[in-house]
């Protein structure tokens, strides 16, 4: 008898020590805790916001998970000004579209952040507004309504590269400090300062070097002007017969090897590139941007097509003479 009444009691004491099973928002609420605790620790920051991107797969309530995923960043960073931005990859559980939350400190960066992801993602993208978002509790919950979130739709989000650095863009460009519209913002370089700079990337050459090079180039180094001057110009001013046309839109496609669009003659990195506009602007930075994409070789004219005109050099180029190391180049200049 007493045995029996000391199984049941041993049964009763295991019983009120069993776990009570969890809710789903519970379990929301911790997975989004233990995301939100590695996001914390990365992240940038700009002019003292700190931002971050995350990404998760998706699930059947896309829209409450990121929402508490905010809602966690809001509470844990209630004191700093910050913008975050959580998303879902992969393919849509429910629906045609992938769910992008960005939660922020003041409703500012929300302002700033919706005009930015309506133009980043034009034609594929919906904004909740809160009427739409009213019945999810967790959008309640978290005091959305002071406008700290935004809440988009965005079809096919992830399947294009460009998609995670947009969002980052957009975290990067709301969390900027702003600026006075008739002064020039802190961070940025005038176009003068700009030429200088790039300028000094270059050991350029004048008309008459130019020339010289074109006729007498490296010791097995393909040689080649590029005239990047619009027809217009061109037929304006005249061209220099036997440069290459290659107008500035088109220019980095044309000379990357990588490229599918290359020239025939952009098939090595070795490649000299003499860069010529009407007056030696526009070159240089073109010049530069060819260097970026590793053709270290290129450099540009001084003063462009109209010091080349000026210097009474011939509007046809000589064919080139290539040089054997062996050969004496002053035998070779006296041909």
């Amino acid at each position: 008898m007493s045995t029996t009444s000391s199984q049941s009691s041993s049964s009763r004491i295991v019983s009120n020590h069993e776990p009570a099973l969890r809710t789903l928002s519970e379990v929301r609420s911790q997975a989004a805790s233990e995301l939100v605790v590695r996001a914390l620790r990365k992240g940038e920051t700009v002019d003292g916001v700190h931002i971050n991107v995350l990404t998760t797969s998706c699930k059947t309530d896309d829209v409450a998970f990121l929402v508490t995923l905010g809602g966690t960043i809001q509470r844990r960073l209630a004191t700093q000004d910050h913008i975050f931005a959580a998303a879902t990859t992969g393919t849509p559980v429910t629906r045609d579209s992938n769910f992008l939350v960005i939660c922020a400190s003041t409703p500012d960066f929300i302002l700033r952040a919706d005009i930015l992801t309506r133009s980043k993602f034009i034609g594929r993208c919906q904004i909740f507004s809160l009427k739409d978002l009213i019945s999810v509790p967790e959008y309640v919950e978290y005091g959305v309504q002071e406008g700290t979130m935004l809440v988009a739709a965005i079809r096919e989000f992830g399947g294009l590269t460009y998609d995670l650095a947009a969002v980052w863009d957009v975290l990067r460009k709301s969390a900027r400090t702003p600026i006075d519209p008739f002064h020039a913002p802190p961070w940025s370089v005038g176009i003068e300062e700009r030429l200088a700079l790039e300028r000094a990337k270059l050991i350029r050459s004048t008309a008459a070097q130019a020339f010289e090079e074109l006729r007498v180039p490296e010791v097995r180094i393909p040689t080649v002007l590029v005239d990047i001057r619009p027809a217009a110009q061109r037929a304006q001013y005249g061209e220099i017969d036997g440069a290459m046309v290659v107008e500035r839109n088109v220019l980095e496609w044309r000379f990357d090897p990588r490229s599918s669009a290359r020239v025939a003659i952009a098939n090595r990195y070795d490649l000299r590139i003499i860069v010529i506009c009407q007056e030696g602007y526009t070159s240089s930075l073109a010049a530069v941007s060819l260097q970026e994409l590793g053709m270290l070789n290129a450099t540009d004219v001084i003063g462009g097509f109209k010091a080349w005109k000026e210097a009474g050099l011939p509007l046809l180029l000589p064919e080139q003479i290539y040089v054997d190391e062996r050969d004496d180049i002053s035998s070779v200049a006296s041909i």
